[in-house]
């Protein structure tokens, strides 16, 4: 086996050196787009040696335009397989059959008869897939609130190396962050999910339920993670990669030895003194943003009983409170201020659908 290298840089020269030439030579005056996005740690530039095992490699994606795609489409396709190398930069180019999940690992190939794992699309139905969007409509704030982070995450991150279409790099701009009033939507609705378990971990905790003290603790800390990464304005992956991505940011430095004395405390009073600490520190990066008043950091005892708090229901209205858009607004009080899909709904299977998210839309209208 080679020695690792990213795949995103992996796949960078796989199209400059392998797949650019061929195309070049065999499809002169096609337009073409070329990108490694979509699904995959190599695409979030998390991959790591243990990643080579599956769904990882020489890859990437062309994309055409609908007609040259139903002309072209299995040529190109055809030509790939005769012409590429059978390895690039010491790993196989060509690839198993899609087991029963659909995976695809690397196996040794044939010269000439590449399984190679370039895939062709159009911008329209890759897009289409990955959002029920379509690629050039207008957005509205419940289209933002349906789609996933993952799924946003998964479009914008990656590379694009070549645009001939010059479609791909305006719809990830389009797409690289929400509009001022959706976020300040899930802000507070990130703050009144917090509001509502903070102090849950000493009433568990003193009731002598300490499983259930550290479950709502780990939930209040995934919340304030989410609520951290909405603050830097970077969309939050799936579980696997959140602490990773938390790690990243610009506030990681500071918040993970709190959070990490949170998770390891042994009794509740401990972790409630290392939330309080947590809270303050994400309180202030709030006040920092200045899309609201001043708001007092400190924490509070949670009216006459033991356990500290932030009072974080607080910041969810002084957040939904200077929401600009008055029908967004008015979502959020006839909503409940759920958030976005991500926010109240906490199934892989359905934020991996696209079109089960869409469904969702009904939450969002007024009841009749």
């Amino acid at each position: 086996m080679a020695d690792f290298v990213p795949g995103l840089e992996l796949n960078r020269a796989f199209y400059r050196e392998a797949v650019a030439p061929i195309v070049a030579a065999n499809f002169a005056r096609l337009k073409y787009s070329a990108a490694l996005i979509g699904y995959g740690s190599d695409v979030l530039g998390y991959d790591s040696e243990r990643s080579t095992d599956h769904e990882w490699g020489p890859r990437l994606m062309l994309f055409l335009d609908d007609e040259d795609r139903a002309a072209l489409g299995s040529q190109i396709t055809d030509t790939l397989t005769r012409h590429l190398p059978t390895t690039f930069r010491g790993y196989s180019t060509s690839f198993s059959k899609a087991d029963a999940n659909g995976v695809r690992s690397m196996v040794p190939g044939e010269a000439g008869r590449i399984d190679h794992h370039v895939y062709i699309h159009t911008v329209s139905g890759f897009v289409r897939m990955m959002l029920n969007i379509e690629s050039g409509q207008a957005l509205d704030s419940v289209d933002w609130l349906l789609m996933s982070q993952q799924k946003l995450l998964e479009i914008t991150s990656g590379e694009v190396f070549h645009d001939g279409l010059g479609a791909l790099v305006p719809l990830r701009e389009k797409l690289a962050w929400y509009p001022r009033d959706v976020c300040l939507f899930m802000m507070a609705a990130s703050w009144y999910r917090i509001a509502q378990d903070e102090h849950f971990v000493g009433r568990c905790g003193e009731e002598g339920d300490d499983l259930g003290s550290r479950l709502v603790t780990a939930r209040l800390v995934r919340d304030l993670m989410r609520l951290c990464l909405l603050m830097e304005r970077r969309y939050a992956p799936y579980s696997k990669w959140l602490g990773t991505a938390f790690s990243h940011l610009a506030c990681g430095p500071q918040l993970n030895p709190i959070l990490r004395a949170v998770m390891s405390s042994s009794s509740w009073q401990d972790r409630e003194t290392h939330l309080s600490a947590a809270y303050e520190a994400v309180a202030r990066m709030h006040n920092a943003l200045g899309v609201t008043k001043t708001l007092d950091a400190s924490t509070m005892q949670f009216y006459e009983r033991p356990y500290r708090v932030l009072g974080a229901g607080r910041f969810a209205k002084a957040v939904s409170d200077v929401i600009a858009d008055d029908e967004l607004k008015s979502m959020y009080a006839a909503a409940n201020g759920i958030g976005a899909v991500d926010q109240f709904v906490d199934s892989t299977n359905l934020l991996g659908r696209a079109d089960l998210c869409a469904r969702l839309r009904v939450l969002f209208k007024p009841a009749s």
